[in-house]
């Protein structure tokens, strides 16, 4: 006698269960012969399903006792139901798929903005566990949506000049600087190739709040680039301090070093092929401009005012609704680095903390967030972005 292998799912198993189960309970209050069929029930039901006997007649109690709207489900009853988690789907999506560590802190304002312009549909109950959900279960949660694809790399543009032998080097320490200090940088929106002009963003990253301004150029000419930080400078909230750059020839120069020195705004860099000495920049690259203008090659002069309508969109949305994290310590465990970080908040909400800013800057962007909504900027920013890629795709080259 051979054997026999049986595989069988929760689905299959409730099958067989209701397709017999009318027949048992009629059988389990017949007074002669139903003792007889319930165990007849029972054989066909354990040699089909492989369950004891005993685990079958649990299991046809339960389904007696059954709510006809209740389904059958083991444990401990889930507390963050689906209508929580569409309402953290909802404020997930408005910051642009944060990670669980990064959305924590910011949930409570987005629902008050969403609340504020009637956008929010959820329930109260629902509203109250999602305020109350730890920073792990976010994190869980979050991990369960959809998450972008990685996108490929891009080049790098930088090449050093001469004239860096007279710009100082400056390795930090960056923890206890003023606001101020900005680290720029430039990205080059190229596509496969590096060959001929093409639209350049000027990053300027202030390192005491984060907050980030950016620029679109073309190319990456002396003048192009201190218009550029001209724009940038005049919409920075706080004073201009320092500029911190890598050794690129678009920094390196002479006219550079005559225009920091006619602004009073020091001028330091890194060390070349060190790019942690620009590290809050550097980072900035990918969490925003490719990760919102991605690795499209931008080849015509019209791209340029349409990079620029999408960056200042980008920046609202970014400064007052993104939060990041600070590393506070970094200790070597073994072979690997053990990192301690601060809790995560917004360029907006270091900006108000910091002592060294004025209270009228303060105000003033107080009274811009209120009108800020994330959901509302996330949209624009993904029309903006169509037109710019519409704008690339009529005046451009056909080059990716």
């Amino acid at each position: 006698m051979g054997y026999r292998v049986s595989i069988m799912t929760m689905e299959t198993k409730n099958e067989i269960f209701e397709r017999y189960k009318k027949e048992y309970f009629k059988a389990r209050i017949q007074k002669s012969g139903g003792r007889k069929k319930c165990g007849e029930i029972l054989d066909i039901v354990c040699d089909v399903s492989m369950m004891t006997r005993k685990a079958a007649i649990r299991k046809f109690k339960r389904l007696q006792f059954k709510e006809p709207c209740e389904e059958e489900k083991r444990g401990r009853a889930v507390y963050y139901t689906a209508d929580v988690t569409a309402a953290l789907k909802q404020v997930w999506d408005s910051s642009n798929g944060l990670c669980g560590e990064l959305l924590h802190p910011v949930i409570s304002d987005y629902v008050d903005i969403f609340k504020r312009a009637k956008t929010w549909n959820h329930s109260d109950e629902a509203t109250g566990k999602l305020l109350k959900m730890s920073e792990r279960t976010v994190k869980r949660r979050v991990h369960e949506f959809e998450k972008a694809k990685r996108r490929g790399q891009g080049f790098s543009s930088t090449s050093p000049s001469n004239v860096k032998t007279i710009i100082p080097v400056f390795m930090g320490p960056w923890k206890d600087l003023d606001p101020g200090h900005e680290q720029i940088d430039t990205v080059v929106h190229c596509g496969s190739t590096l060959k001929g002009d093409m639209v350049y963003t000027l990053n300027s990253t202030d390192v005491a709040t984060y907050w980030n301004l950016l620029g679109a150029q073309w190319n990456k000419g002396e003048q192009a680039t201190i218009e550029n930080r001209k724009k940038l400078r005049a919409r920075l909230p706080f004073q201009h301090l320092h500029d911190h750059s890598d050794t690129g020839s678009e920094f390196i120069n002479w006219d550079t070093v005559e225009w920091n020195e006619d602004t009073g705004v020091k001028l330091t860099r890194s060390r070349p092929n060190k790019k942690n000495d620009n590290c809050f920049v550097e980072e900035r690259n990918g969490h925003i401009v490719r990760k919102y203008v991605g690795y499209i090659r931008l080849d015509c002069v019209e791209a340029v005012e349409a990079l620029n309508n999408l960056f200042e969109v980008l920046n609202l949305y970014t400064n007052h609704f993104i939060p990041s994290r600070r590393t506070i310590e970094n200790v070597r465990v073994g072979a690997a680095y053990k990192r301690t970080f601060e809790k995560a908040a917004t360029p907006y909400k270091r900006v108000l903390a910091h002592p060294k800013i004025s209270d009228s800057v303060k105000e003033k962007l107080r009274a811009e967030h209120a009108t800020l909504n994330p959901e509302v900027l996330l949209k624009e920013i993904g029309r903006l972005r169509a037109v710019l890629y519409d704008v690339q795709r009529k005046h451009g080259s056909q080059i990716a």
